[in-house]
């Protein structure tokens, strides 16, 4: 079945990723500051993620699970981020292309409410995007099926078998995988994934 449309992961595909800094920030102990990453449950970086706290909330909470774990947290590595993560040229000027050339394009992010501002003002979000799902607007985050059926309802896709879904997470890519989305596993640089993306395109 051809393509018809494609959707991207924010941080790690489009933009370079944050986990570095967030695996510095938690010592090393990342489950503590956002819990079982491929599950969506009531950690408060999934709540964090799904618009139910804001990032003050979240911080007292986490910083009350590190106290009950007798582990001390130190989350200043945490303010590098807004100057660390940086477009891939690459990735943008590839969604830009396809989607001139008539494929649907989404934007599929986990994110929270504080950081819109920012992460939007890296790339021109509406000339790139027909769809954009942003986890803290919408109550729903990855790898939850929802959001995936939230993106394609948005798009007009009917069939999961025509739409490909990239993201640096395995556990993201194996959702989308499931609910029968073409999935690609984004690694850095992002250049094979786009490569594979492209040869799925010609299919």
């Amino acid at each position: 079945m051809a393509i018809s449309a494609v959707l991207f992961d924010l941080t790690g595909v489009i933009t370079t990723s944050p986990w570095p800094r967030l695996i510095e920030a938690a010592g090393g102990n990342i489950e503590l500051l956002v819990g079982p990453y491929h599950e969506d449950g009531d950690h408060p970086w999934h709540r964090l993620e799904r618009g139910e706290i804001g990032f003050a909330e979240w911080f007292a909470a986490v910083t009350a699970l590190a106290t009950e774990a007798g582990v001390e947290l130190d989350l200043s590595p945490l303010g590098a981020l807004r100057e660390e993560i940086v477009i891939y040229p690459q990735v943008v000027d590839y969604v830009a292309q396809i989607r001139g050339d008539g494929v649907k394009t989404a934007l599929v992010t986990n994110n929270v409410r504080e950081g819109s501002k920012m992460w939007r003002s890296l790339m021109a979000v509406d000339e790139l995007f027909d769809v954009v799902i942003d986890s803290s607007e919408v109550g729903v985050r990855k790898p939850n099926r929802a959001i995936f059926d939230l993106a394609l309802k948005q798009l007009g896709v009917t069939d999961p078998a025509s739409a490909v879904f990239l993201d640096d997470l395995d556990s993201n890519v194996a959702a989308a995988r499931a609910i029968g989305m073409h999935g690609i596993l984004v690694g850095d640089p992002p250049d094979p994934a786009l490569a594979e993306l492209g040869a799925l395109l010609k299919t």
